[in-house]
């Protein structure tokens, strides 16, 4: 049997610090906690750099680091630093020397290593996965970072260093806790299933904010104890979670194969724990690992404008749309560039779904962004300011005494500096496992 302890759905959202006690008391054979995620878009990716702050993950990775201490079990964190990019990885190697040093704690690190180099990958054979973009060797030669999402296999391997801290590039959030279910001989299915389930800790229980999930596998199944008071799991919290970021509620794909949880039975044991049996592990016969790249899609200055007139509010997108259509064609002539995108987004009308907003209301107020992209910083800057009037004192009709609205700030125009997008959505096949990664240990103290 493997007992595996999970703080967090992710590093930086916090924990309970007494349901982590608990799971200590337990006895876990390991501790592991994911460290990112693609849900914030692809800034992070593409700059190599963490979404939380540093104070924050300091706070929690210490409290782990002294939970672990305390076990005397590795700790493991997939995707470092949001992203999992190499920079994001020596970041949480650096922020984890210096609480090291100051608990005086002596600790061997692994750090697993998942970035790409953009010309090879460029030249690589790609397979697109469904809804992958259309891309062009040039678009993944220019990406900033590519990172190749690690398997149970390469976790493993930094777990055969005897290292007390894993820190892990790109993995699959499933990766890192499947590992050493599997190097322990437990139930495939039930290794990886039990880790899907277990992906964001507590979320697959009532009081998801609480975090702190055990998941202990064995021979045949595994079972799902969430430790905070008043968390309890049933069978339908842990069955939904299937579908969490999941197109198919009954088959997950990972490196190497995919899990098949179509005979799986969901048994309460109580009114906390619930028992899986039944899923299965299907191999592969050929070993891919996803792909994620970004790459530089222009630069963004973004400004902010305030209809409160009635008859505007009412009338904000024939407005919106009559500014995009005139301070277009006023770029085009002045510059003389078609190369640039204008964006109007109104909140509180329809900011989030644009056209397919099917919810009518009528506001006191309306916010307009406007979201200027062009291929460099000055040249976004020059069109926010051409479009900078319009903003103020647009009307609906040229016969209408001109109007003046409010703009947030002054100058109104925010510079956003790079806008990135996601250019990979693919998978590579690998001759040997550890053949996209790289594997170091550092020893502190």
């Amino acid at each position: 049997m493997t007992r595996v302890l999970i703080p967090s759905g992710a590093l930086g959202l916090n924990y309970d610090q007494a349901a982590l006690e608990r799971g200590i008391a337990n006895g876990p054979d390991i501790i592991v906690i994911d460290g990112g995620s693609t849900d914030s878009g692809p800034a992070y990716l593409g700059r190599g750099v963490s979404k939380y702050a540093r104070a924050s993950t300091k706070v929690e990775w210490a409290g782990l680091m002294a939970a672990r201490a305390k076990a005397d079990v590795p700790l493991v964190i997939g995707t470092a630093g949001t992203c999992g990019a190499d920079t994001a990885v020596d970041w949480m190697l650096e922020l984890t020397r210096e609480i090291a040093a100051e608990q005086g704690t002596p600790v061997k690190i692994a750090t697993l290593k998942s970035g790409q180099d953009p010309e090879a990958i460029a030249k690589a054979n790609l397979s697109p996965l469904p809804g992958a973009p259309d891309v062009t060797a040039e678009d993944i030669a220019a990406c900033s970072n590519i990172v190749a999402l690690a398997g149970a296999e390469q976790v493993t391997q930094a777990l055969n260093t005897g290292a007390d801290i894993v820190i892990c590039g790109r993995a699959t959030d499933t990766a890192i806790i499947a590992a050493l279910p599997l190097q322990k001989g437990d139930h495939a299915g039930a290794a990886w299933h039990g880790a899907k389930i277990g992906e964001c800790g507590a979320l697959c229980a009532t009081n998801p904010q609480s975090g702190v999930l055990q998941v202990d596998f064995d021979a045949t199944g595994f079972t799902i104890t969430p430790l905070a008071d008043g968390a309890h799991a049933t069978p339908h919290t842990v069955y939904a979670h299937m579908l969490y970021e999941n197109s198919d509620p009954f088959i997950l794909y990972e490196p190497g194969g995919y899990l098949d949880v179509r005979d799986a039975t969901y048994t309460a044991l109580d009114d906390r724990r619930v028992r899986v049996e039944g899923s299965a592990w299907v191999p592969s016969e050929d070993y891919t690992v996803k792909l994620e790249g970004a790459r530089v899609a222009g630069y963004q200055v973004v400004a902010m404008a305030l209809l409160r007139d009635t008859r505007y509010v009412a009338n904000a997108q024939v407005w919106a749309d009559d500014i995009a259509t005139k301070a277009r064609a006023k770029v085009e002539a002045r510059l003389g560039t078609t190369d640039f995108h204008i964006e109007l987004r109104l909140i509180g009308q329809n900011a989030s779904f644009g056209p397919l907003e099917t919810k009518a209301s009528a506001p006191n107020e309306i916010g307009v962004t406007a979201i200027v992209t062009a291929p460099t910083e000055a040249r976004a800057e020059e069109i926010a300011k051409i479009l900078n009037p319009y903003l103020l004192h647009h009307p609906l009709t040229q016969e209408e005494e001109q109007p003046t609205f409010a703009f947030l700030f002054s100058p109104p125009e925010m510079k956003r500096g790079a806008t990135y997008a996601f250019t990979l959505h693919h998978t590579m096949t690998l001759n040997d496992p550890m053949e996209a990664f790289r594997l170091e240990v550092h020893e502190h103290g």
